[in-house]
């Protein structure tokens, strides 16, 4: 692999340009945009591409105007990936409410399942990274920060009501697998109470937890009117992990009252 420096002479060495060309071009640019920082002279060109100096960013646009060369490229050469800017940002824990302005570049793509096994049954609660037979590239930049090979996923199945209005039937859900340990206390409100998806003979159950004498309680949302669920612990239930994300439709709520009506007639 060629050092940037060295990416940036071989691009010069093609165009068969000299570094008195490569000056005068950069001459041009800085008069057009008023701004000296564009010029590149010939001291500094020999230092980027003989010593490893790294170019600020209007000396980079000069180059890539000059040579004829992609701007998000020249960038990558010294480790600035543009398609990952998203991801990094997704990453921070933002103080405030705030918006963005990230435009998805050419070629970005992400891990995303693109086989998953025929005998998934949406019908039910299902723990999706099992499901998952191949991995693939997908161009979704903005989901690159779920980081799908570290955490798991689960889907909520569509006649899963349990944790309605919570969690919604059709709901995808993110699993953090290092907290398995169920919680006693901690929370103001139901928003803040940690919700844990299980496995247990039968399937699976995304659920507020209570763990006490050996027994394990997966306790419903109120509003589902469904009963809570009590397993040997352990035994016949096993904690996957914490839920800490959620992708889901708001619009559920009158296919509910429609689908009770119809069962009281």
């Amino acid at each position: 692999m060629y050092e940037p420096g060295q990416k940036l002479r071989n691009a010069r060495e093609r165009l068969r340009l000299r570094y008195r060309d490569v000056e005068e071009a950069s001459l041009f640019i800085a008069h057009q945009r008023g701004n000296d920082e564009f010029t590149i002279g010939l001291s500094r060109l020999a230092d980027i591409e003989n010593k490893g100096t790294v170019p600020s960013i209007y000396r980079v646009y000069s180059l890539c105007a000059i040579y004829g060369l992609d701007f998000a490229q020249v960038l990558s050469w010294y480790g600035v990936f543009l398609e990952q800017l998203a991801q990094d940002a997704g990453k921070l824990a933002a103080g405030q409410t705030r918006p963005v302005d990230f435009r998805c570049p050419e070629g970005a793509a992400i891990d995303f399942p693109t086989d998953l096994d025929p005998k998934l049954d949406l019908r039910h609660t299902n723990f999706l990274s099992r499901h998952i037979r191949v991995w693939g590239r997908l161009p979704m930049l903005l989901l690159n920060s779920l980081e799908p090979r570290h955490q798991r996923y689960a889907f909520i199945g569509s006649e899963d009501w349990f944790m309605y209005p919570l969690i919604a039937p059709g709901s995808f859900v993110q699993i953090d697998e290092t907290k398995r340990r169920v919680a006693k206390d901690g929370w103001a409100h139901e928003h803040e109470r940690p919700v844990y998806f299980l496995e247990h003979r039968n399937g699976y159950r995304c659920a507020w937890c209570t763990e006490r004498d050996g027994t394990l309680i997966a306790i419903p949302h109120s509003a589902s009117h469904a009963a809570p669920e009590i397993f040997r612990y352990p035994g016949e239930a096993e904690v996957i992990g914490q839920v800490t994300g959620v992708a889901m439709r708001f619009d559920l709520g009158k296919r509910r009252h429609t689908r009770s009506a119809e069962a009281r007639g």
